[in-house]
């Protein structure tokens, strides 16, 4: 009938505009954040974003030196930061350092596995069983050590509770022409999964998690090689003209970055990307997905 009103279906998308109405905002004032890879970039940046909230800190980083310059910097600012030098890979010392938040603060409310390496650049078959350890151990099971430290303090009040999880656009997709980053998207997907696995289990319970997918933010992540450790290999230079490392030294402020992930928190997000350059690109990848279901049919029959 002409006139007649058709509402459309529900496809479970929602406008832009609606973000308000979806996500109630939550107060993370007085709370208590344990921030890993700290020392600079993305980590550091959060740590300022969250400051300007009246968030306390506890700040971990494997570099000391940049620590101890961070903690003193905060400090001269009026902030009672506490630092803990210590390598991701270290469940025991992560286990020490949370509990010393706690014991310090009072709680530990949220998580922030931040700590990341670039790892090697090249193609897959050219990299080592070294190669592989390096980034896997930082990446990925820093990650979820750093958050199994944590949870049992995040329980203890989990309507105050978040985790956030530092991805990247490349836990999304995978550049084309390769980029050599290949080990790096591997880790970076693996926290995506990490992530929404998180979500399903703990989110029914009062615990926020969020995934970060940022895009280009001024970092000197792809500089990390010059810390890698002896164990995998020592450390190593890309040079300066390395079309990465030039991106970076272009994007985003890290601290602007952290304002919007605390804002995202704020909005209980669970995904949370800032760059949308690469939305062609995931899109083209979910079609790939959405046609094998297609093919599905076919190929089985």
């Amino acid at each position: 009938m002409a006139g007649t009103h058709r509402p459309k279906p529900d496809t479970g998308i929602r406008d832009c505009r609606l973000q308000q109405e979806c996500h109630p905002i939550r107060s993370f004032h007085n709370s208590v954040a344990f921030l890993t890879g700290a020392a600079g970039g993305i980590g550091l940046g959060m740590a300022h974003a969250f400051a300007t909230q009246g968030i306390k800190l506890a700040l971990a980083d494997v570099d000391a030196d940049r620590l101890a310059d961070v903690q003193r910097q905060f400090k001269a600012a009026g902030h009672d930061v506490l630092v803990f030098a210590l390598d991701v890979g270290n469940r025991t010392a992560l286990k020490q350092a949370a509990a010393q938040v706690v014991e310090h603060f009072g709680a530990l409310n949220i998580v922030c596995a931040n700590a990341g390496v670039a790892g090697f650049f090249g193609p897959l078959q050219d990299g080592s069983e070294a190669d592989w350890d390096w980034v896997v151990d930082v990446n990925l099971k820093g990650a979820v050590n750093t958050v199994q430290a944590c949870l049992p303090y995040l329980l203890d009040q989990p309507a105050k509770a978040h985790i956030v999880l530092t991805s990247s656009i490349s836990g999304l997709r995978v550049y084309s022409p390769s980029r050599g980053q290949g080990m790096y998207n591997t880790t970076k997907f693996a926290l995506v999964g990490y992530g929404e696995a998180l979500h399903a289990d703990l989110h029914s319970l009062g615990v926020g998690v969020s995934i970060l997918c940022p895009g280009v933010v001024n970092t000197d992540i792809s500089n990390s090689g010059r810390k890698r450790p002896a164990r995998y290999g020592g450390p190593y230079e890309i040079g300066q003209d390395f079309d990465l490392a030039k991106a970076a030294s272009t994007g985003t402020d890290p601290v602007q970055f952290g304002h919007w992930v605390l804002k995202a928190m704020q909005r209980d997000q669970l995904y949370v990307i800032t760059h949308p350059q690469d939305r062609a690109m995931v899109e083209a990848r979910h079609a790939r997905i959405l046609q094998a279901f297609d093919d599905c049919a076919e190929l089985t029959k």
